[in-house]
């Protein structure tokens, strides 16, 4: 299994691949090779940013002569007119680098906001927010890690650090009780210390999950009042996350339940990237 970091070089390979190709033919053409000069990082809207060590592997990679010099880094609160770095170096792979490092930073620093957002409805509460797989094909790592500067919580990476066994699971398993049990052979043969979680759809499904022992349960599409319920029912017996539909309207309505997660797909598959601009100065 890859490391991130070689999972993150992945990337950036392919995001030069395809916007690169066999060379800016644009820039190529119009700057001359020698030419050097400066360029800034600025931000043009309210938000958190994120993406700052990510950007220095950005430009490392393309060409390692290029200085960045950082004046805000990440998880800062910021607002229009904010610089938050400089780069320095030859003017061709600055404008290179441009459009590549724009995306990453934008995207990144849009899911930032969004859950700092999501987390400041929970202020005063125990539960925090959660992510979810509903992630950009080959961007993962790093909306993840934008979710973490935001001041949220990872779920699980992918389907290898965490067994979460839904409704379809259960139904193929033959049940709950079959499930849970499959679940904690196969990790006892294969040597794995991996975290249990179930999905449930009523009160009697928490009853089953609590007694086959599992680490979490997750109330998938509860109203408010029967999130309550549940956590009564459940009683700090394990941990509880709450999923399905769950807006930032009603987030507080289910922190208030008692839960400790609750987890917001939107906060990756529906995020708008924070406005910036990388201008020579």
């Amino acid at each position: 299994m890859k490391s991130k970091e070689e999972l993150i070089d992945d990337l950036l390979t392919l995001a030069f691949a395809e916007d690169v190709g066999d060379g800016d033919h644009t820039t190529l053409s119009t700057i001359p090779e020698e030419e050097t000069g400066r360029q800034q990082l600025i931000v043009k809207e309210e938000g958190f940013l994120a993406g700052v060590e990510i950007a220095k592997k950005v430009f490392a990679k393309f060409d390692p002569s290029l200085k960045m010099t950082v004046m805000i880094g990440d998880g800062a609160h910021v607002k229009p007119g904010d610089i938050a770095f400089v780069v320095e170096g030859k003017v061709r792979s600055l404008l290179q680098t441009e459009r590549i490092m724009l995306n990453i930073m934008q995207r990144m620093s849009g899911i930032a906001t969004m859950t700092a957002r999501y987390q400041k409805e929970l202020d005063g509460l125990k539960t925090k927010v959660l992510d979810t797989r509903k992630t950009t094909p080959g961007m993962r790592l790093l909306e993840k890690e934008a979710v973490k500067i935001g001041g949220g919580e990872n779920h699980r990476i992918g389907l290898f650090d965490m067994i979460l066994i839904k409704d379809n699971h259960v139904d193929f398993a033959g049940g709950i009780p079959q499930a849970v049990k499959a679940a904690k052979d196969y990790c006892k043969a294969n040597g794995k210390d991996l975290k249990i979680e179930l999905e449930v759809r009523n009160s009697e499904e928490i009853d089953q999950a609590l007694e086959a022992g599992v680490d979490r349960i997750m109330l998938d599409n509860f109203s408010p009042e029967r999130t309550r319920d549940a956590v009564r029912q459940i009683n700090g017996r394990c941990e509880i996350e709450s999923s399905g539909g769950i807006t930032l309207e009603t987030l507080r309505q289910y922190g208030e339940c008692g839960v400790d997660f609750i987890s917001v797909g939107a906060l990756t598959h529906s995020v708008k990237g924070l406005d910036m601009s990388f201008k020579a100065c």
